[in-house]
């Protein structure tokens, strides 16, 4: 545990297991954005050993059948910032999980290259 770490401090949680848990997004990009995160304070995912990335993985597609329910969703982008360059501004490593729906943006071709452009910088 970190304290200096919003994710270590957190305790209440959507979904969780022994290795991971999931909340949604502070900042939401769509209704619905999860983010799956490791309860071992660690940066990078590839740092994370293989049972905290099957938990995670465990968890993401559950949160995404808790998506899929609820909200409708028309797809899916999953992804993971490693390192500064890569965008990561929470150096506690998580795994995004974000329904999207037909029209949330004007062309979504190229997926997580381009996400949801508006909404990148908080």
């Amino acid at each position: 545990m970190n304290t200096n770490c919003e994710f270590c401090e957190l305790n209440t949680y959507i979904l969780e297991n022994d290795l991971a848990f999931v909340i949604y997004d502070k900042y939401p990009v769509t209704k619905g954005h999860a983010l799956v995160i490791p309860k071992r304070h660690v940066a990078d995912y590839f740092e994370t050993s293989e049972e905290e990335k099957r938990a995670m993985q465990d968890l993401a597609e559950e949160i995404r059948g808790v998506q899929k329910q609820e909200l409708s969703p028309d797809g899916f982008n999953i992804g993971i910032n490693c390192g500064e360059a890569a965008g990561q501004t929470i150096f506690h490593v998580h795994m995004h999980v974000i329904p999207r729906y037909t029209g949330d943006m004007y062309d979504p071709a190229g997926g997580v290259r381009g996400v949801i452009p508006e909404k990148q910088k908080y």
